[in-house]
Parts: structure tokens; C-alpha cells; sequence
């Protein structure tokens, strides 16, 4: 679905983020992105997305080079109160990027309201951002994604601002979504056990400028538990090599 090969991003001259970054991600999969705090993660993510240019290397999604924003992509943000239209109602929001698509009216609401019904957001289609809670807006924007019916889904930390126990639940919803949907999905996020949890495979990056330390296959069954999961060796052990990989404090020789 999306191969990376030796990607190198440089903001500046000697201001280098990330230095020879390759992975693949497999149809179907859930795949995670976890590093340090400030080795370019989110950068990565904008390359993918094609909002930025890398100074080296490729990037293939189905087999073509990626040159600007691909048809086939969209994106969810972490400040999901900025991705929203405060005046506009959730079924707006919703159908937005479906008006720039050549569907019928029908169409249109049918994806918005089958969208909001697989993330648990039926009957409020009326309402308006600012009168829902901060997990309830972030369902809003996952249902928008869903909505324009994606190949490849980006979320850059889509769970951050939100309680745990909000973010247990979005975690088990992108896991159905992912199901339910066929999208393929790639998350960055900071939480290590919220990537051992939601992935299929976890690309580990060093500190920046980056390079991918290791990616780990998680290995572990689904439908997946918040508990019963999460007390599986398996886990515990994916956990503890992710996090021995992000605390080295020199990268390998490359």
C-alpha cells in the first residue's frame, strides 16, 4: 500500500529531521509510528501526506510516486477543534469533503449518516461542535474521514487531548473502523502502549535526525481487549523492546 525508501527532510541546511527513513505499510494493516519527542514524527507524517516535499528519498502509495496530497488519502489531527467548523452543524462537518466529489445528494447524506451511525455519533447530526464533548468532536472528524472513503487513513496523535478513558474507547473504534471499513491505517503517536495495542506492526524511530531503529510485529490476536489484552506477555514484552529502543541514547551506526 505505502513504501518509504530512504527519506531524508531537512527544513534548513544542517537542520535535518529526518535522515534515511524506510518501511512499508501492507493493506489492511494498522501500523504505528513512536520515537522520541522532537524526532520528526509528525514531519514524517506530513511527507507521507504529501503537504511536504522530501530533500531525498521516495515515497509509493499503490505503486506511484507520491507528488502532492494523493487522491485516496485523508487525515485526522490531533487539535481536532481546529479541523472542525464551529458554525457548521456535524452533518456539515461530515459531508464536507464530499462536496468537492462526483456523488448525488443522496449519495452524500448517505455516507455522512452511515458514517456518524460506526462511530456511535446517530442523532447528532444536528448539533454543533462546541455543544460536544472533546471525544465526541474527535469521533466527528474520524466520521469525516470515514466518510470520503479512504484508501489510507493518516492520524497524527489523534487521542492526545482526550481523558484515558475516552482515548481507550476511540482505540477500540479506529480497530473497528479498520475492520469494518478495509482502510488502511498509520498512526504517530507518543503512548508506546497505545501503539502496541492498536498496530499490526510499530516502526520505532531514533531521535532526530531520525532513522527506523526497528519495526516490531506486535503479533498479537484479535478482537483485541483494553484488559485482557493488555495483560498478555506478548504485550508486556512488546512494550518493554519499544521502550528500550526509544531510551538508547545513541542511534546505531547507519
Amino acid at each position: 500500500m505505502l513504501k518509504v525508501d530512504g527519506l531524508h527532510h531537512a527544513y534548513l541546511p544542517g537542520q535535518v529531521v529526518t535522515e534515511n527513513v524506510t518501511f512499508d505499510v501492507q493493506a489492511g494493516e494498522i501500523v504505528s509510528i513512536v520515537g522520541p519527542s522532537g524526532c520528526g514524527k509528525t514531519t514524517l507524517l506530513k511527507v507521507l501526506a504529501g503537504l511536504l516535499t522530501p530533500t531525498a528519498g521516495t515515497i509509493h502509495f499503490q505503486g506511484e510516486a507520491i507528488r502532492g496530497v494523493p487522491a485516496g488519502f485523508a487525515m485526522v489531527f490531533q487539535e481536532y477543534g481546529r479541523s472542525l467548523l464551529p458554525w457548521a452543524t456535524v452533518e456539515d462537518n461530515v459531508e464536507l469533503p464530499l462536496k468537492y466529489q462526483p456523488i448525488t445528494a443522496d449519495e452524500r447524506r448517505g455516507r455522512v449518516e452511515q458514517s456518524l451511525g460506526a462511530v456511535g455519533l446517530n442523532g447528532f447530526g444536528g448539533h454543533y461542535p462546541w455543544q460536544l464533548s472533546g471525544g465526541m468532536q474527535q469521533r466527528v472528524a474520524i466520521a469525516r474521514a470515514i466518510a470520503y472513503q479512504p484508501k489510507l487513513l493518516l492520524m497524527d496523535e489523534p487521542f492526545a487531548s482526550v481523558d484515558a478513558q475516552t482515548r481507550a474507547d476511540l482505540e477500540d473504534l479506529v480497530a473497528a473502523v479498520r475492520d469494518r471499513f478495509q482502510i488502511t491505517i498509520v498512526v504517530v503517536t507518543h503512548d508506546i502502549d497505545e501503539a502496541v495495542y492498536l498496530s499490526d506492526r510499530v516502526v520505532v524511530l531514533s531521535k532526530s535526525p531520525s532513522i527506523v531503529l526497528d519495526v516490531v510485529a506486535t503479533g498479537l490476536p484479535r478482537p483485541r481487549d483494553q484488559i485482557t489484552t493488555k495483560a498478555l506477555p506478548q504485550f508486556v514484552a512488546n512494550r518493554s523492546a519499544i521502550a528500550r529502543l526509544i531510551r538508547r541514547p545513541e542511534a546505531p551506526a547507519h
